[in-house]
Formats: structure tokens, sequence, C-alpha cells
């Protein structure tokens, strides 16, 4: 059993970037169906003459990994590396155990080393996937903290409802719920062990995975939302309805992950629905995402070359070298809003398939944070509003009133900062 686990372990470590369940799930679910055919093959070979204490011969056995058939003393039984471990680890070498007249020998050589990784990367790989998974624990937590912070303050002021600020929301929301899903998952599939032999558990896991699917997906199709409204606001474009934005934001994902339930329940209908090896209902999740992350690539390059020309209108003052930080402020702040770092990650082959498991999972379970404190924390239309309910309440000031005239100032300021704020997301304008 101490093989079994050491296999395992590196299992756990190999899934944890790619399913959104407990990665022994599969794995286990495979294990029991070739133990059940072991047993039956070895049932139907036994004789009373091979015994397990003594006799002619070695009794066959199954060892938690690998089936050996009964074999007489004196003999040397080689098997090929198991099916399991084939598929994970693409190793087809050979192993071996001596039938003595005490019983069977340890396996040689190590099964981890001819059939596995070797025991160095396996540390090496198991270390950088439990960096990521800190990593990304922190930073969907941070960013559950900061967007459940962000959309109070956005919700609770009366002054701050408009309609970038609600699009805001909803993006907010979709972040909130996808670091939500993922902290759960690993709580849930993690520390507790999902045995998905069980039917029950086999039904949850299903579940998991389909809202985790819609959770994605939603959070990609929001920001879908944030790139159309922002170019179509610069573009002086006809005014798209707020129920339009919801039903692309939460509508859409809820089409395509309706479609992408039926077609793996018909289709690939196996083990959790954890692993995907059927190319439609792949292609019926990817492909969405895949559209919305290049529509807002375009639509990046769309804004970028608006604000370069809004830069060099006449009516701008100050030099080139004004003119260009301001631009690269802007780029640098969209980047975060329309998730244009997708595609950066997308283009990553899979010889550096560990650097974009590192960027995609550990760096970028901070993108909530990071729109949640460029466009609410440090926008100026939030802070003016907060610094006046902060004078309201009488915590910077000494007990007495505000003059009218203060009042009316203040009042001012802030009108003519949300018409400022209203036409574009970023403060270089």
């Amino acid at each position: 059993m101490g093989t079994l686990s050491a296999v395992l372990l590196v299992v756990v470590a190999r899934s944890l970037s790619v399913s959104g369940l407990h990665p022994s799930c599969n794995f286990y679910q495979e294990l029991q169906r070739e133990e059940e055919s072991c047993r039956t093959v070895l049932k139907e070979e036994r004789t009373p003459d091979y015994t397990a204490t003594g006799g002619p011969g070695c009794k066959g056995f199954w060892d938690g990994i690998v089936c050996w058939g009964q074999s007489e003393a004196g003999q040397m039984i080689t098997v090929p590396c198991p099916a399991l471990l084939k598929s994970l680890f693409d190793r087809h070498g050979f192993i071996s155990r001596n039938c003595t007249v005490e019983g069977w020998s340890e396996v040689f050589p190590n099964i981890s080393s001819v059939c596995g990784a070797e025991a160095r990367q396996d540390k090496v790989c198991l270390v950088f996937y439990m960096i990521v998974r800190i990593l990304y624990t922190l930073g969907h937590s941070l960013s559950l903290v900061a967007l459940t912070t962000g959309s109070a303050i956005l919700c609770l002021f009366r002054r701050l409802r408009c309609t970038r600020n609600f699009i805001h929301v909803n993006l907010f929301f979709s972040f909130m719920l996808r670091a939500a899903v993922v902290l759960l998952k690993d709580h849930v599939l993690f520390t507790h062990n999902t045995h998905c032999s069980q039917p029950g558990s086999l039904v949850g896991c299903k579940v998991c995975v389909v809202v985790f699917h819609y959770f994605i997906m939603a959070n990609f199709f929001w920001l879908l939302v944030e790139g159309l409204y922002l170019h179509s606001l610069l573009m002086l474009m006809t005014h798209i309805p707020l129920t339009c934005y919801l039903l692309i934001g939460w509508g859409v994902p809820a089409m395509f992950v309706t479609a992408w339930t039926f077609t793996r329940a018909y289709l690939e209908n196996t083990g959790c629905w954890e692993r995907n090896g059927h190319l439609i209902p792949i292609w019926v999740i990817n492909g969405p995402i895949g559209f919305s992350i290049m529509v807002n690539f375009i639509l990046f390059i769309s804004i970028i070359r608006v604000l370069l020309q809004k830069l060099r209108c006449p009516d701008v003052g100050g030099g080139d070298h004004s003119q260009y930080r301001r631009l690269a402020k802007s780029t640098l702040l969209l980047i975060p809003l329309f998730g244009i770092h997708y595609v950066v990650f997308g283009s990553l082959n899979e010889s550096m398939a560990d650097y974009k498991i590192f960027f995609d999972l550990a760096i970028g379970s901070f993108q909530g944070l990071v729109v949640a404190i460029l466009y609410c924390f440090l926008n100026t239309e939030v802070q003016g509003e907060l610094k006046r309910r902060w004078r309201s309440e009488g915590l910077t000031r000494p007990p007495h009133t505000l003059s009218f005239s203060h009042n009316a100032s203040v009042r001012s300021n802030h009108s003519a900062t949300r018409q400022r704020t209203q036409q574009s997301e970023t403060t270089v304008l």
C-alpha cells in the first residue's frame, strides 16, 4: 500500500490545476475496476495446492495496484506497468516479483522509477503544485474580501448607482462566486475524502463541476460585458439596455453550461465529469470562453486606439512624453478589467505548461482583488462619497454642523466628478 499512497500523492499533485474535484476520484474508480477484474481472474485460476502460507508455490493476490497470478516456487513473474500508471506517466516498463518458498519477494525494480516519475521529480512536482495552491487560495480569499466590501459600497450609496457601477457590481459578484466555488471545492473535496464509488457522491461531484463551470464562464462573460459597455461609451454608440447585459453575463453561460451538461451525460458520462476526453463537451465549454476572450481583446485594441487619438488631440495638453505615459497608464488599468492576460496564458504551448498553470491559477487568482482596488477603492467618485459620509457622521470634524455653503460645495464637486468618470473607466482622460 505504500506504493499506492506514493502514486496517489503524485496524482493529487498533477490534478490540482485541472479538475474542480477531488483528484483521486477518477483514479479510485479505475483502480476499483482493476481490482474487481483481478479478483475474478484469481478466483478462476485458484487451486488447493497453492496456499497463502506454504505449499509448492505462491498464491495470486492483488497488491493494491498490480495483479499477480499464482506461481510455482522458484519462478520469477514479470508483468508490464499497470494501465493506470501508463495513462498517467506514459512509461512502458516491466516489474517483477520472485516466488520463493517463503512467499513473494518485493517488487523490483522500484515501480515508481520504472512506471512512474522519479522520486526527486515527484517531490519537486508536489512542492510546485502546493505552492500554486497556497497562492491561489490566498488570492481568491483576498479577492473575496475586497470584492464583498466593494460591492457593498457600490450598492449602499445611492449616489453611486449608475449603469457603469451596476455592471461593476455584477462583475464583482461573478468574481466572488468564482472565488467561493474554488475555496469551497478545496475545503469539501480535498479536506474530506470523497468516495466517488458511492452514487450520492457521484451526483455531488457532477453538480459541483456544473456549478464550477457556470461561475467560471459567467466571470469571463461579465469581463466581456465590461468591454462592450466601455467600447460603446467611447464610441458614442446606441445605448444598450441593462437587460441585454444581464442576458450576456448570466444567461449565455447558463445556456452553454446546460448544453454541456446534456452532451456530457449522453457522450461521456464517466466518473465525476472532472476529466474531459470527448471533443464535443470540451468545445461546448472552451469555445464560448475562448470567443469571449478574443472579442474582449479586439475591443481592448480598439479602445487603446481611441485613447491614443484622444491624447493626440490638440485640446489635450501635455507633450509626447506625458501623452504616452497617460496611454500606458490607461492600458495597465484596462488589462485586469478586460482579462487580457488570458490571451497571454492561452498562447503558451504544452512545453510551458507549468508557467501557464502558475500564471493562470496563482497570479490570475488576484485579478478580483486588483479589479476591486482599481475600480472601487481608487475610484475618485467612490472616495468622494466615502469622504462625504465620513464628514456627515462627524468623525473628522468638531461636533457642530457643516455650513450650507460647504455642503453645497461638496455636492457640486461630487456632481462634476461623476460626470467626468461616467465618460471613461480611467482617470487619464
